[in-house]
């Protein structure tokens, strides 16, 4: 029988075991090292012989040959037209004054930022609303957050197409030409101003300066692309500069559905894309479409993702589209005037509805705006918009494509069906903008006041109201407006007008309310010296302090 063994003599022969298993393990390594020396230098000991390679022809490398796809050629051609964007957006000293609302969006914090302003502008991705309380897109609330796009110049004195989402809520926009250095204290790029945005069709033009001509890419005809024509994406994805992607046009005229806004009216009614499956990731955002002409087709706005990257699903807004607001936006308003009759109607209907109703081709009207043209033609909820001057439309679609190109203040003849009933009648068109606003519920009787108030937006870069009670009494000025918007890249912006600024003087005459500033504004003109006399809000009795420049 065996002797019960004591606590300290197993302790022992366990620490035994472990050393001898050690040495076993060392051992067999040593062996495994012996091995691999007598596999190396032979059974003998001795080294390998010498291997004569007198008999060896060295490679040599063939001359440069040029591929006959031709892509190499259509990206010297367009790439360096094509630009990197970098956004640099700066604490805000209220977070509370500006957080996001539901579906409101942001530029984005680095490549996450770049990942939600990218993809969260159509399908909601990965993020969301994400962390951020603040507004401001980044991560920490008062941070300063960067994002990255691309873009495209079409003009040699520096006009630049990008995306709306590329450059909005921007404090500072800085561009990058494929010629600038990589290298040094001063290549974040050049500082962009912006010249005009359509949140509609997420398209912005920027614009920098420039003692040279640029050069510029060559704007094709949407139209002419076809379904499975090769096509190639030029952008910055991930802040990788002048990188290229091919792919073909997978489908034409595609819609991406958004939730309707206000009065029923969808946020992406102008918005029909090229679909294409070149890949497009996070930074390709603003960059060009090109053809196999070198033409640019379109421009990436955005992807269809569940994983965060490209899963060869993107979408490019067409040319055609671009080039009709990138004329508006150049304009003196610097804005995208579209028309409106106002109405909404449901976009898509069953057929059994059109039976039902005895019509094949037409819209139902859904709501009439109080006071709008519709509204004064007589057109009511329930009516079928079947025809313009005399043309059938096919649907709403047809429609708005052709009441938004007409001019405001034209009118043209409706035929519409009542109670099966044919009726027509001429409808004057209004302002789609205001229209719209007029179904949000922010009525305005005064007609002259968007004009007014724009003004000051496209001359100076900022909006005004009056100053409120709290703001008076804590500054000691009462008379006056105080800003409450400066648009990043603006005149205001660039002499340094801050909002939440008292202006109570502009080149010395008065500004003692809203109508005076307007009066004042409105007889502005290019190349005119512009001084502002400012107060702090938040200083009482601190005097007078002057800001000014000359417009551009």
């Amino acid at each position: 029988m065996d002797t019960p063994m004591s606590k300290s003599t197993w302790l022992e022969r366990m620490r035994s075991h472990r050393l001898t298993t050690t040495f076993a393990l060392l051992a067999t390594l040593s062996t495994g090292i012996l091995l691999g020396s007598v596999l190396t230098h032979g059974v003998s000991g001795k080294e390998q012989a010498p291997i004569d390679t007198s008999g060896a022809k060295p490679l040599v490398v063939p001359a440069a040959q040029t591929l006959s796809n031709g892509f190499s050629q259509i990206v010297k051609q367009v790439g360096p037209a094509v630009v990197n964007i970098n956004t640099e957006s700066l604490p805000k000293q209220s977070a509370n004054k500006n957080r996001r609302r539901p579906g409101q969006r942001t530029p984005g914090d680095d490549q996450q930022g770049d990942m939600q302003d990218f993809l969260n502008r159509f399908f909601g991705g990965q993020g969301g609303q994400g962390g951020d309380d603040d507004g401001d897109g980044g991560g920490m609330p008062g941070a300063e957050r960067r994002a990255l796009g691309s873009g495209f110049i079409v003009d040699p004195s520096g006009y630049i197409i990008t995306n709306n989402h590329v450059v909005d809520k921007a404090d500072k926009i800085y561009v990058k030409l494929s010629s600038d250095p990589d290298g040094g204290p001063d290549t974040e790029g050049r500082l962009a101003k912006v010249i005009g945005t359509d949140k509609d069709t997420d398209i912005a033009v920027i614009k920098i300066e420039t003692d040279k001509p640029l050069p510029t890419v060559k704007l094709g005809n949407s139209d002419g692309a076809q379904v499975g024509d090769w096509v190639l994406a030029i952008g910055s994805p991930f802040g990788l500069s002048q990188t290229v992607s091919a792919g073909i046009v997978s489908a034409k005229n595609r819609s991406i559905d958004e939730a309707p806004g206000p009065g029923g009216v969808s946020q992406t009614q102008f918005q029909r894309f090229i679909q294409t499956d070149a890949a497009i990731n996070p930074g390709n955002s603003g960059g060009p479409l090109v053809d196999m002409s070198g033409q640019v087709i379109g421009m990436n706005t955005a992807i269809y993702t569940q994983s965060m990257g490209s899963q060869g699903v993107g979408f490019a807004m067409p040319s055609n589209i671009i080039a009709n607001v990138y004329n508006m936006l150049i304009g003196p308003d610097h804005k995208v005037t579209r028309g409106s009759i106002g109405i909404s109607f449901q976009s898509s209907l069953s057929s059994a509805v059109g039976r039902m109703y005895g019509f094949k081709n037409g819209v139902i009207v859904s709501t009439v705006t109080p006071n709008g043209g519709a509204a004064k033609a007589g057109i009511q909820p329930g009516d079928v918009i079947v025809s313009i001057d005399g043309r059938n439309i096919k649907d709403g679609d047809d429609l708005v494509a052709d009441i938004s190109a007409r001019k405001v203040g034209s009118t043209v003849k409706l035929g519409y069906l009542r109670d099966g009933k044919q009726n027509s009648a001429n409808v004057a068109i209004g302002d789609r903008a205001k229209t719209y606003a007029d179904l949000a519920g922010n009525n305005d009787d005064d007609d002259n006041s968007p004009q007014e108030s724009d003004a000051g937006q496209s001359k100076l870069g900022i909006t005004v109201s009056a100053i409120p009670g709290a703001v008076a009494q804590k500054s000691g000025v009462s008379k006056g407006v105080i800003v409450t918007s400066v648009r990043p890249g603006s005149f205001a912006d660039e002499i340094n007008l801050v909002k939440g600024t008292i202006i109570t003087e502009i080149n010395k005459k008065a500004v003692t309310d809203e109508a005076s500033y307007r009066a004042i504004v409105n007889g502005l003109k290019s190349k005119d010296d512009v001084v502002f006399v400012v107060h702090s809000p938040f200083q009482k009795g601190a005097g007078n302090s002057y800001v000014g420049g000359t417009l551009p």
